[in-house]
């Protein structure tokens, strides 16, 4: 949905507020704009990775989560700014996705606590909310870390509730609130000293930021649909994820190499285009840029013949988005046959970001698949309905992800049903605990015999550096092949064979017996069969198995046992 779209049935900024005091109807309204500004300026939050891997998704789990929360509300017409909060708290709930969307749902569940049944707040009160919001999102996270959003949500209600000690109108709070929050974000680097080498602010609380600039702008009846003109790596550009939601009318998509005859104007170019169509992107490398943008038919040449007038064209690619839909749901291969699971027996639900990867768990016996990983992390509700319907009262929830470990311990929270998360943070994790698993045994026993499992096998992980930065000693040019190992950068090198062979020495593979590789959806099978001939000429006397895995962004993911 563009943003045209989205705000067209915005309310009168007149009407917000009646006298000092907002209402349900004012609340809806800062919260549409808010959805509105981060939507505009979702790229420039993904865009904040600590390592330099084509997966940041900050920005678009935040985005998610605020969408399912606005669409709770979005035909409600109630006054009362209590029960306004509640559906809004629920919403985001249901619709979480990754850490940074989960705790974003819990500060509109705190926000809403304090509201409870009220039909009017003022500034005092709105204060006293952003106290509570931050509250309720300390408490739900395990081991708070400072540095993120939650010390951008401490900072910005601290700073409300010093203000309001002197009379404020919402306009000049929210300037408040803002300002703090701005702060707050430049900070971050000095409370997490991972973001100060990588030299980036803390995506999430930068999200936290934008939501509430988006509630001011609107209030001064600035624009949300122009942001901060925003250019990212040629390699970081994931034209995939732009298929995950075709909009209606927008037919083809278009895309456009070039080289400007003149420095190119960033915010008159996204200008243009915005006219043209939506799903816009643009990435930058060695002077070359290339743009992205989904057009109706009428629309399919004004991108090109726009592009043409500010430079050299060098390619471009004109798609019909409705065959390329059709190609992307073939080539998941169909549907993949789960094995039923019988009453009071343990069901496994595990997370998985490729086909490939789906049917190995599905062949280890797991009950159900929910699609997911890197970039694409799916909410508390399609977890929970991962399982509710199945004939059983025992679950065990395999995330296979750091990001989406959070939204499996929130499904827990809101089921009936007797569930333990695996905190499983890989898919080596996670397929390394399905080999414990014996559906008939006792729940307790299969939790700590699968949390014993994910000690016993390492991860490795080999992409392209989307920037170049240094970072735990290991430096980094951008278009550089770059190893992973537990989740921490080990290696940057020229080729995927010298990446995959450094990832390997790193892991003390001479001391281990079984190599599991599996490769992605974005490298040839000749490339792959090469690579893997050279791993089994450097470790002749180790098991190797090659399976398809499917996933995006990683060519290979490596379980080393």
């Amino acid at each position: 949905m563009s943003n045209d779209m989205l705000f067209s049935t915005s309310i009168d900024r007149e009407k917000v507020f009646q006298g000092n005091q907002l209402d349900g109807q004012g609340f809806k309204a800062l919260i549409e704009a808010s959805l509105a500004w981060l939507k505009t300026n979702q790229q420039i939050v993904n865009s904040l990775n600590v390592f330099p891997v084509p997966d940041g998704d900050t920005g678009t789990n935040m985005l998610l989560t605020l969408q399912a929360a606005y669409n709770e509300i979005a035909q409600s017409g109630e006054r009362n700014i209590g029960k306004m909060a509640h559906g809004i708290a629920q919403g985001a709930l249901m619709g979480a996705r990754g850490n940074s969307g989960v705790i974003l749902s819990q500060l509109w569940r705190g926000f809403s606590r304090a509201l409870d049944n009220l039909e009017t707040i003022d500034t005092t009160l709105f204060a006293h909310a952003l106290t509570e919001a931050k509250n309720t999102a300390y408490k739900g996270v395990v081991r708070p870390v400072e540095g993120t959003i939650l010390t951008v949500a401490k900072d910005l209600a601290a700073a409300a509730e010093e203000a309001v000690r002197a009379p404020q109108n919402f306009e000049s709070l929210l300037e408040v609130v803002v300002n703090a929050a701005d702060e707050s974000v430049k900070h971050t680097p000095e409370l997490l000293p991972i973001l100060k080498q990588a030299g980036v602010v803390d995506s999430g609380g930068k999200g936290l930021f934008i939501i509430f600039e988006g509630m001011l702008r609107y209030i001064k009846g600035q624009s949300l649909e122009t942001a901060v003109a925003a250019v990212q790596p040629l390699s970081m550009m994931n034209l995939e994820e732009t298929m995950e939601a075709v909009e209606e009318g927008q037919d083809y998509e278009v895309v456009v190499d070039f080289r400007p005859s003149e420095p190119l104007n960033l915010e008159s170019f996204y200008e243009e285009l915005t006219k043209m169509g939506t799903s816009i992107q643009v990435g930058e490398g060695d002077g070359m840029y290339r743009m992205h943008i989904h057009v109706p038919t009428e629309n399919r040449y004004l991108p090109i013949d726009y592009t043409m007038s500010l430079g050299t064209i060098t390619k471009v690619q004109i798609e019909n988005l409705i065959a390329q839909m059709e190609d992307i749901e073939g080539a998941k291969g169909g549907k993949i046959q789960l094995p039923p699971v019988e009453p009071g027996q343990v069901a496994v639900v595990a997370v998985s970001p490729g086909s490939g990867i789906s049917r190995i768990f599905a062949s280890l016996n797991a009950n159900a698949i929910v699609e997911g990983g890197q970039t694409m992390n799916p909410s508390t509700e399609e977890i929970l309905n991962a399982f509710e319907n199945l004939p059983t009262d025992k679950v065990i929830i395999l995330p296979n992800n750091k990001n989406i470990v959070l939204a499996a311990q929130t499904a827990k929270s809101l089921t009936v049903k007797n569930v333990v998360v695996i905190p499983s943070t890989s898919v080596p994790q996670g397929l390394s605990a399905m080999l414990r698993l014996d559906p008939t045994a006792d729940l307790e026993v299969l939790e700590e015999e699968m949390n014993e499992a994910l000690t016993e096998v390492d991860t490795g992980e080999i992409t392209i550096a989307t920037r170049s930065v240094e970072i735990n000693g290991v430096n980094v040019h951008e278009g550089e092949v770059i190893a992973l190992l537990n989740g921490k950068l080990v290696s940057a090198s020229t080729s995927l064979e010298e990446a995959c062979l450094n990832l390997l020495d790193k892991a003390e593979t001479e001391d281990k017996e079984r190599i599991t590789i599996f490769y992605g959806n974005n490298i040839h099978k000749n490339e792959v069969n090469r690579i893997v001939d050279k791993i089994r000429e450097a470790y002749p006397n180790h098991e190797i198995e090659l399976h398809e895995g499917g996933q995006p962004h990683y060519q290979f993911i490596f379980s080393i046992e």
